[in-house]
This record gives C-alpha cells, structure tokens and sequence, in this order.
C-alpha cells in the first residue's frame, strides 16, 4: 500500500474519503495521520516542506481589501441561542450547536467570503483524555449539587472538537506619557497616647514632581479569540498554547471536527489587541517613572511595524443543562486544561456558613467560661 496520501484519499469539505473504501477519515489527535473508520487504513499527513511561520503585513492587507488568493467562500449558520456562526460540512441537513447543544437551523446558513487562515494547531489530546479531565475538574469543584457528576459524565460523552478562531499581532510600540512622580519620605510627628502620655512616631510622607518621556516596547503573538461563542474569561484561562508547533493549514487537520468562523474581524481583533498590550506598556511607563508611586497624567501609543497571522486553536466543547440552565466547558485540546461554567449548592453553602458561625460561636464561649 503506497504512503501517499494523494493515492488513496478524496478530501471533501471538513470531510476526506477513502479512496479504496468509501469511509470517513478522520484525523488522530497527537499523531501526523488519519484513520478510516471502516477499513482501520492510516493515512500520513506529509507537509509538503517543514512549516516556516510568515507574518503579513496589517495595513498593506487592509488597503489592498484582502486579495481573492486570501479568501474563501464558507457556508456558516449562527445559533440563535448563543450566537456562535459554525462553518457547516458538505450536504448538513441537521446539527447542533457545539456550545450549548442548541439545534441549529440550517435553512438559515448563509455564505461568506473570509479571510483563510494559514496556520493550525492540531489536536494533540484524545476525547477519552478530555472526558476523563473534565470528570477530575468536575469532581474537584466545591460545593457543587451532588448530582453534578451525572451530568457531567453524560455530557463528557458528546463532547465535540472545535477549531477556534484566533489572531496574533505583533507590533513595536513608542508611548509618550506625561505623569507625577511620588517619593516617600518620613518625618517624626508627636501625639498623645490613650494614657495621657507624650509619644512620637514616623509618618509617610510623599513628594511629587512633574515627570514626561517616551517609552518603546515589542509584542509577539498578541492572541486574541475571533469568536464571541465563548466567554473571554474562560477563553484567555486556557493559554498558554505551544504556537511555536504551529502547522501550515491543511483540510485533513480538520477532518472529523468542527470548525468556527471567525465574528471579530481583522481590524476589530486589533482593538482588542490593544486592551491586551495596555497593562505592559502603562507598566514600562511607571518603570520609566521611578520613585516609589507614579501617576500617569497622559499617554499616546504609536503602533508600528503590525503584523498578524489567521490561526486555528483546537478546543474540546460540551455543554449541559442543569436546572433549565445551560453550563458550558472546554478543554485545551493540547495541554488538557479545563475550564467551565458551573452551578453551585445552595443548600451546601449555607451549610458551611452555619458551620462556621457555630465554631466561632463554641470558641467564643469556651473562650470566655
């Protein structure tokens, strides 16, 4: 049996066929091949040459609109429960959301030009590997119902792979800030204890003076999510991701999972990109400063040299219903964090807090006897 792929397989869509049966491959978390379902044939993902990571340019790409070679047509319908727009696989009469298991529509899928991505991280974890650490996660919450681990379990079992959406900018920074600095110092006061008795004591005190400059810093890889299907919080505590082990895109990554169209466009993730780069570049500014406190009166960042990269990060989803409520987790599809929504046990903390109200009762009373 020969080795190359373009022997024996038909890619379709998100879907690739086996050419010598017919079945559905699909790609296998952690290796650099798909299996078929039907006849257990492995089929070799080669690249055609070692992936070198490239940068595009951020304003060229927006005054020249995006060339055609830069687009592709997709067919995405939006759930009109959690707003996430999932590109839809080849002939799809029926599905359901990935995020909160709604069913989706499909008479409404519409069709859109998107820039491609270039670049995927393919799964590395296993949906066994995934189920079992979001049973873990579940099972170390605190004062979650008891019941939580049934539903759990059974939603592990429908847990989907997603490709979310993301961009990465890179860009070099020059901020000129007007501030104040602060300088502590200490003088001796005297005061008058309690007793009556004459005591003295050192107090802070600070001084300021007026304070401007310009300050440089370099971002790589400024992440920001290009979907809004899932909460920011729970999205940002799965990083860090390995990007240096990004792939070149290729469709059979793809195989067998889900794949998001992205809802925050190239200019848009920017601003984003910006709120992210803010808390550095305030803390370069208050180094600049010096002293012991700093305040920052103005700031005006230039942005230069922006360049950005359209990659896929791989995500397990599921999502449950508890009490008419739906809770949504997901797993880093390569390093096995797990993050999620939650209910809570009434019941279970209220218990607690009267635990504790009657230890600290029975101290104080045994305390005072």
């Amino acid at each position: 049996m020969s080795n190359e792929f373009s022997e024996k397989t038909a890619e379709v869509g998100n879907q690739v066929k086996c050419v010598g049966c017919g079945g559905n491959l699909k790609f296998a978390p952690g290796t650099e091949h798909l299996n078929c379902e039907y006849c257990g044939a492995k089929n070799e993902i080669k690249p055609a040459a070692a992936t070198v990571i490239e940068e595009n340019d951020f304003e060229s790409f927006l005054n020249q609109a995006a060339s055609s070679s830069d687009k592709k047509e997709v067919n995405t319908v939006k759930c009109d429960n959690c707003g996430a727009s999932t590109s839809l696989k080849p002939n799809v009469t029926s599905d359901s959301c990935p995020y909160c298991d709604t069913a989706l529509v499909i008479k409404n899928a519409t069709t859109c030009s998107l820039i491609s991505p270039k670049y995927v991280l393919p799964f590395k974890i296993e949906r066994k590997t995934a189920n079992e650490s979001f049973i873990k996660w579940v099972g170390g919450l605190w004062f979650a119902p008891g019941d939580l681990k049934k539903y759990a379990e059974n939603s592990a079992e429908k847990l989907k792979g997603v490709y979310m959406p993301f961009w990465t900018y890179d860009t070099d920074t020059t901020t000129r800030y007007t501030g104040m600095r602060g300088d502590h110092y200490y003088v001796t006061e005297s005061y008058t204890d309690s007793q009556g008795k004459s005591q003295t004591r050192s107090v802070q005190k600070t001084r300021w003076s007026g304070a401007s400059g310009t300050v440089h810093n370099n971002f790589d890889d400024v992440l920001v999510c290009a979907s809004h299907s899932l909460p920011e919080k729970l999205v940002h505590a799965l990083e860090p991701w390995d990007l240096p082990s990004l792939a070149g895109y290729d469709d059979r990554y793809l195989s067998g999972f889900v794949t998001e169209s992205y809802q925050v466009d190239l200019k848009a993730g920017f601003d984003t990109a910006k709120t992210i780069m803010a808390p550095q570049i305030r803390s370069t500014i208050c180094a600049d400063i010096g002293g012991d406190v700093q305040q920052v009166t103005t700031q005006s960042s230039d942005y230069n040299n922006i360049t950005f990269k359209h990659i896929l990060l791989p995500l397990w989803i599921s999502a449950y219903r508890y009490n008419d409520k739906v809770y949504r987790f997901m797993i880093n599809a390569r390093t096995g964090e797990v993050q999620g929504e939650r209910p809570w046990s009434t019941a279970k903390i209220l218990l607690a807090v009267l635990g504790a109200i009657a230890i600290g009762v029975g101290v104080w009373y045994f305390a005072t006897r």
